[in-house]
């Protein structure tokens, strides 16, 4: 016998352990940022980007509500598909030195990351998650 489980309708708890360690890059990089914004700013200014404050306002931002909407699995296809962008951006801009094997692998590891990340967007949150609760909950009010 053999049973077909998409995932909205898989109950296992695989899906929230993988955004919960996917997210887990993002929110300590985002603590990181918080705790040397001068740091941050300054790497973000000697590659040559314009604004940097904006820049480490932005970055600051996707890290921290990505990474926090992908745990609670609130809009996680797009908080998903969001951070699958910053990532392979992150890894042009800051990780382009490929002839540098730390750049690499640090170019590497983000480019998996938005691998990742878009096997979220494609197969969704799972069970475990406040998209799947929305989901289950009855809308209230006037049907149109």
């Amino acid at each position: 016998m053999t049973t077909t489980t998409t995932a909205t309708q898989n109950d296992s708890a695989l899906p929230l352990l993988g955004r919960v360690l996917i997210a887990t890059i993002f929110l300590v990089s985002a603590f990181g940022k918080l705790s040397a914004p001068a740091a941050t700013q300054g790497y973000i200014a000697s590659v040559g980007l314009p604004f940097p404050l904006l820049s480490y306002l932005g970055a600051l931002a996707i890290e921290l509500g990505g990474g926090l909407m992908l745990v609670l699995g609130y809009r996680t296809r797009l908080a998903s598909l969001g951070l699958a962008v910053f990532s392979i951006i992150s890894a042009i801009v800051f990780h382009h030195a490929l002839g540098d094997q730390n750049q690499m692998f640090h170019f590497l590891k983000n480019i998996a990351m938005a691998g990742g990340l878009l096997q979220i967007v494609t197969f969704g949150p799972g069970a475990f998650s406040l998209d799947a609760r929305r989901q289950a909950t009855p809308a209230v009010g006037f049907a149109v």
